[in-house]
């Protein structure tokens, strides 16, 4: 998932390649989650920009938008493989493996959801992509000064690279002290702060010298301090960088992370140390323990709490603290999903879904079936409820015991044995 630098990277391209000029065609693809889970559509985003001149673009981590000549202006969000691609400029924050010869740029790109293209010359091609379909783009109706202040800017946290009068190392402390959650997940959460991803938040904690499962009341004053200098350091290094990683600092732990060639094969640091892999928050961390040490209790200790969630934030989604089996297999198993995702997206391009086999789709039709009937008995025959087929079973029941018991009368009887069977309701 692309976070604060890579979100930063994209913005100096906008300033670089679109900002000054005005969009004389917009095209869209219409989308039911990229544009219609936030209240849009394809029609009203195309009709919205045309004509219009960019003025700016802005960030606010993993949010950024485009400053319109007029309302409504565009507001962003990646999601997982979401990306802006500029025709001609080299948006990608990774370095694709070289080959023979440059292959030619496809355009557009393939995922498309809209597509710009500027007037005058030279005339510059844009394009927003997701092969996933977690991306959002929305329109907000405001003047340009208010755009952090509307939804869903203003439900997010302070920018750690922007924001750092907010975010002052007593801020922090003072928000740690009111949570009992995991350092990471405190981190990850966007409510909290604003772009901090799955990379920068193992970076952070590396660099700070901290356990990302210790709880965040349990770090001492200078601990904070410490992990305020890391935060602040990692988020503006990596956007100054504009997420290139080849000019990342040797010492990062994003230099060697990505070598492990199985998910839980274990690695190590150019000086020995060795690098470990936990799941904090819904998320594969990278641990280096020797550096990175427990000096409180760790969401591990603590049973039920390996999740990472406090117990208000349960509370508001009305649970109740029930430990059904059946509920605890669905807290484990979302956020492998999310993490799955992560991973596929940190360490490699976006790949083209693969194509689904006709074969494969009846399979899974079947089992959905089979599964579907094995929780809710379907009517069967002409309409007949489940309910009566039980009460026809066991009048079925009944009616073998009484034939059974005439059976063994008439033996007692008559000192012989007689059928028991009925044909035609007679003996």
């Amino acid at each position: 998932m692309p976070e604060i630098a890579e979100v930063a990277r994209i913005v100096h391209h906008l300033k670089k390649s679109l900002v000054g000029k005005t969009l004389s065609v917009v095209k869209a693809q219409d989308d039911s989650n990229v544009f219609g889970k936030v209240g849009t559509s394809a029609a009203e985003f195309q009709k919205s920009l045309t004509g219009k001149k960019v003025l700016d673009a802005g960030q606010q981590g993993k949010y950024f938008w485009m400053i319109m000549s007029s309302p409504p202006h565009p507001v962003f969000h990646f999601g997982m493989t979401g990306w802006f691609y500029i025709r001609g400029e080299p948006t990608a924050h990774y370095r694709p493996k070289e080959t023979e010869g440059e292959e030619e740029e496809v355009w557009p790109p393939k995922f498309w959801k809209f597509s710009l293209e500027t007037d005058g010359e030279p005339k510059v091609e844009a394009a927003f992509a997701d092969a996933r379909r977690f991306a959002r783009v929305r329109l907000v109706d405001c003047a340009a000064e208010d755009i952090r202040k509307t939804t869903p800017l203003k439900e997010n946290g302070p920018d750690p690279v922007i924001d750092k009068e907010v975010l002052t190392g007593e801020w922090l402390l003072q928000k740690m002290k009111k949570r009992h959650v995991p350092v990471k997940a405190f981190m990850l959460d966007q409510a909290n702060i604003s772009g901090i991803g799955n990379w920068v938040g193992d970076e952070i904690m590396y660099h700070a010298k901290l356990h990302p499962e210790q709880y965040t009341d349990t770090f001492s004053a200078d601990q904070v301090k410490q992990l305020h200098t890391s935060m602040l350091y990692v988020c503006q290094t990596a956007v100054d960088h504009l997420a290139d990683s080849s000019k990342f600092p040797e010492d990062w732990l994003f230099k060697h992370r990505w070598g492990k060639g199985k998910k839980d094969a274990a690695t190590t640091l150019p000086n020995g140390a060795k690098l470990t892999f936990i799941t904090v928050g819904g998320r594969t961390s990278c641990v280096v323990p020797s550096v990175q040490k427990k000096t409180g209790p760790v969401a591990a200790d603590v049973k039920g709490d390996r999740d990472g969630m406090d117990s208000d934030a349960d509370a508001s989604k009305g649970n109740k603290g029930g430990k059904g089996k059946g509920a605890s297999k669905k807290r484990k198993a979302a956020p492998k999903e999310d993490e799955d995702e992560d991973e596929d997206v940190e360490e490699m391009p976006v790949s083209p879904a693969k194509k689904k086999h006709a074969s494969d789709s009846k399979k899974k039709g079947v089992k959905v079936e089979t599964e579907a009937n094995s929780t809710v008995p379907a009517k069967t025959g002409r309409g007949k409820k489940p309910e009566m087929e039980e009460e026809e079973t066991s009048d079925s029941l009944v009616s073998s015991k009484a034939s059974k018991k005439m059976k063994v009368e008439d033996e007692s009887q008559n000192g012989r044995r007689r059928s028991g069977r009925f044909t035609n309701g007679k003996v």
